[in-house]
């Protein structure tokens, strides 16, 4: 029950950011597009866990805008405070059966760190995928992790911007009545 809860809470910090099925933003684009290019990878998205989906706020490299919430490693990512990192997916036991490593995409490479809100909610994941075979030094998961907090600063500030333009409106509406 207590898991239930903390899920129910952390879906609830997701939609208070009031950031679901939004447009596309720039700043979030050229953070992907920079993260592909510095780690040499083809993809790389800011994904964030919805209750049965893997919505894509950002994606470079895919055409899909989301994923079912079962199969992703984005949901297995979360779970984890530090980067989660799968080099070899055809080898590693946690991602044999994952229709993304099994079937027609191939995916060989994982490597996400959460984004986690000041509050502690896990909302989704920074993360950078390849087909082939790849390794993270430490450095380059500092790199990584320094993305997913980029983009928590980039949510909070948003969410504060929307805050504050809607005390304004309450403000200016409660003086001319």
């Amino acid at each position: 029950m207590a898991e239930l809860n903390i899920e129910t809470a952390r879906l609830e910090a997701l939609r208070s950011y009031e950031i679901l099925d939004t447009p596309p933003d720039g700043s979030l684009n050229k953070m992907t597009q920079m993260a592909s290019d510095i780690f040499n990878v083809p993809i790389a998205i800011v994904s964030l866990v919805d209750e049965d989906r893997i919505w894509f706020k950002s994606h470079h490299g895919l055409d899909v805008q989301q994923i079912e919430k079962g199969p992703g490693l984005c949901t297995s990512a979360i779970l984890n405070d530090d980067v989660y990192v799968v080099e070899n997916a055809k080898e590693d036991p946690r991602t044999l059966a994952n229709p993304l490593v099994a079937g027609e995409f191939g995916l060989q490479f994982y490597a996400a760190a959460p984004l986690i809100s000041k509050d502690g909610h896990r909302l989704g994941t920074f993360c950078i995928i390849d087909k082939k075979q790849r390794f993270l030094s430490e450095e380059q998961r500092r790199v990584l992790k320094g993305f997913s907090d980029l983009v928590i600063d980039w949510m909070d500030t948003r969410l504060e911007a929307r805050k504050l333009v809607r005390d304004t409106l309450a403000i200016k509406e409660q003086s001319t009545t």
